[in-house]
């Protein structure tokens, strides 16, 4: 509820209602009259970038901090991957990679459990809240009965958010880089599952950050460890130099997510 003892001036959506009700003239339906806050077509221009890279950072973080939440399980896997009732549809490959929706399904349940015990303010759920795994994490967290976070997209292709996602919690962004932040800035943990080139940037990005010590660490769990090994050759990056022998340690392979909960357990 608005508290109008805040200041003694008049609200801006008061003016703004009353910037409409002045009459129809030349000067009041010219751009320059309009409130500039209330301008697209101003606030849309090149030199406003700045601004708008601030409010996209500012409005997610305000509404978190409203809510009281102070930390976060991030979840990051591929918008491809098919649950186990999908799976006859999906190509081949896609369809091995189903039970990784049931794991990511049954770990965001039991997190948000544990969420739930200080009235979902830590350990909130938070995905990318499109398909796939990301779907899999907030239904998880649905059927636990707490909330989740979905940070969306806007991308080319028609995107909307999955059915999962707690309403007050679906943000979405055009900026891919303060949506990374919104996914580590109170995040307790991060895991992983099977994905493409955005699970990829996704996980390197922020193994980088750990790396370079710019976060401090965190669990860190890949689920998978075939799908993983296969597709990158962690050992030859260490034994060619490119990483440090110590940096195989930043992360560690889970299969289930029992084991993924007994990381976390042992973690702390």
């Amino acid at each position: 509820m608005k508290d109008d003892r805040r200041h003694p001036f008049r609200d801006s959506s008061q003016d703004m209602e009353s910037a409409h009700r002045v009459p129809d003239t030349p000067q009041s339906r010219a751009p320059a009259y309009r409130l500039a806050f209330a301008d697209p077509e101003f606030l849309m221009r090149d030199e406003l970038r700045p601004v708008r890279l601030q409010l996209e950072l500012m409005k997610p973080q305000i509404v978190m901090d409203e809510r009281g939440i102070v930390s976060t399980v991030v979840m990051f896997g591929g918008a491809r991957i098919p649950s186990p009732e999908r799976k006859d549809t999906a190509p081949e490959g896609l369809a091995a990679l189903a039970p990784y929706y049931d794991e990511a399904r049954k770990f965001a349940r039991i997190v948000t459990e544990r969420s739930m015990e200080t009235y979902g303010r830590e350990l909130v759920i938070v995905t990318g809240g499109g398909p796939g795994v990301m779907e899999a994490g907030n239904l998880g967290a649905y059927e636990a009965g707490g909330q989740s976070i979905g940070l969306n997209i806007v991308l080319p292709h028609e995107q909307a958010p999955n059915a999962y996602v707690t309403p007050d919690l679906s943000f979405n962004f055009h900026y891919f880089a303060v949506r990374k932040m919104h996914f580590l800035m109170r995040a307790r943990a991060v895991v992983v599952f099977p994905g493409g080139f955005g699970t990829l940037d996704e996980m390197f990005e922020s193994l980088t950050l750990i790396q370079t010590k710019r976060m401090k660490p965190i669990p860190f769990l890949l689920f998978g460890r075939e799908f993983w090994e296969k597709i990158i050759n962690w050992q030859a990056l260490a034994e060619v130099g490119t990483i440090a022998p110590e940096d195989l340690r930043l992360f560690r392979f889970v299969e289930t997510a029992d084991e993924a909960l007994d990381a976390l357990d042992e973690w702390e």
